[in-house]
């Protein structure tokens, strides 16, 4: 028989500090994007702990399984930290010089375990199987979505939905917020490498200086991109990093340049990639500067599934009272949970982690980044009931 939700929440509250365990054991040992190997054998050890039973897919990826059948749903964590020096002075802060986890995985691991020893406890009832996808390098292109869906995570069984979620700063610890369509924007990395002729300051007749290139750049592809796109089609283009000459005298011979491209349109990002390859050399070619740019194409845009949506809602406007459950603005960050998207039916939903008593919001990425630890019940009890009734 289906646990009730008063049963699940009992064993929320139950399990909740071996949860918070978890969490802070991985806060302070975090590790970057493809070099998860002691958070990976942390997981396993809990997992073995519990007896459920986990095939290791990739180097540092890990799938869980729960019960059996054909019948599927897919629970996704993702596990990688970020090059970022921690400032919370928590006493369970990284002990890895430069290294912390700034976007909440931690908190992703630690519910999703919690998931694991709640949803074992009723293997017996299930009407199916459970996966629980344990994914790497979320924060580095190409991500561990990929390579795990070519590693054969998504067969034997293949899931009928995937669900995931992510800790959201500017919502309060006992809300969620979730919205159908495209929530998360495709994201490409761009780079720019400008040669041109060194030369003095005062002779500037004698070069041909990069900078100005980079400056004639810098404002021609925020007008490109607005004159190229639909003004209800969402695109941002953000030069972000330029970098070029050492002195006050001296026109540079090389500059380079960073930035990022986001939008939802498949058609308008490739349609901007040529603009941005072709417009970029035209201009250079203006100054007599030869100009090399790089489009790395990232993720796609993460797109929820409507149906799935509803329904997801439904449940947990039930588990946690409508006022609880809110409409979620989309964002031009990016997820590679959105490859996850692509193969099968999901949903992706943001969890608050906002204490009420806090004035100020920290977001995701800040060095003083400490979400609520409460909000991590909210976190398991949606995950499990989400699955259990979607099963």
């Amino acid at each position: 028989m289906k646990p009730t939700i008063l049963e699940v929440k009992n064993l929320v509250e139950e399990i909740y500090p071996e949860v918070v365990q978890f969490r802070r054991k991985i806060h302070q040992n975090p590790e970057l994007s493809n070099k998860e190997f002691a958070t990976t054998e942390f997981i396993i050890s809990i997992l073995k702990e519990n007896n459920i039973e986990y095939k290791q897919i990739t180097e540092t990826g890990v799938v869980g399984i729960i019960g059996n059948g054909d019948n599927c749903i897919a629970l996704r964590a993702d596990i990688d930290a970020l090059p970022i020096k921690e400032e919370t002075n928590l006493p369970f802060a990284s002990q890895n010089q430069g290294i912390m986890h700034a976007c909440g995985h931690d908190l992703h691991v630690a519910m999703l375990l919690g998931s694991a020893i709640i949803l074992k406890k009723y293997e017996n009832h299930l009407r199916g199987t459970i996966k629980l996808i344990f994914q790497p390098s979320e924060e580095l292109i190409p991500g561990g979505a990929l390579k795990m869906i070519k590693a054969g995570v998504l067969n034997n069984p293949r899931p009928k939905y995937i669900l995931g979620q992510h800790i959201y700063p500017e919502l309060n610890t006992g809300e969620i917020a979730v919205a159908p369509g495209p929530i998360m924007a495709a994201a490409d990395e761009l780079y720019w490498n400008l040669y041109g002729k060194g030369s003095h300051a005062a002779q500037p007749h004698l070069g041909s200086d990069p900078l100005t290139v980079a400056a004639h750049l810098i404002i021609h592809l925020q007008t490109m991109l607005n004159k190229n796109k639909n003004p209800f089609s969402p695109a941002v283009l953000s030069v972000t990093s330029v970098i070029g000459g050492k002195a006050t005298n001296v026109f540079p011979e090389f500059a380079a340049m960073q930035g990022t491209l986001r939008t939802f349109d498949e058609g308008l990002r490739s349609k901007l990639h040529k603009l941005i390859e072709n417009n970029s050399r035209q201009l250079a070619s203006l100054f007599d500067v030869k100009c090399d740019v790089e489009v790395r194409k990232g993720f796609p845009a993460l797109i929820n599934n409507p149906e799935l949506v509803d329904k997801f809602k439904n449940i947990s406007a039930q588990l946690l009272g409508s006022d609880k459950v809110h409409s979620f603005e989309p964002k031009m960050w990016a997820e590679d949970f959105a490859y996850f998207a692509r193969e099968v039916p999901s949903v992706f939903w943001f969890l608050g982690v906002k204490n009420a008593l806090d004035n100020e919001v920290v977001p995701l990425h800040n060095s003083k980044l400490n979400p609520d630890e409460q909000s991590m019940k909210t976190g398991v009890l949606t995950m499990v009931n989400s699955a259990l009734e979607l099963l």
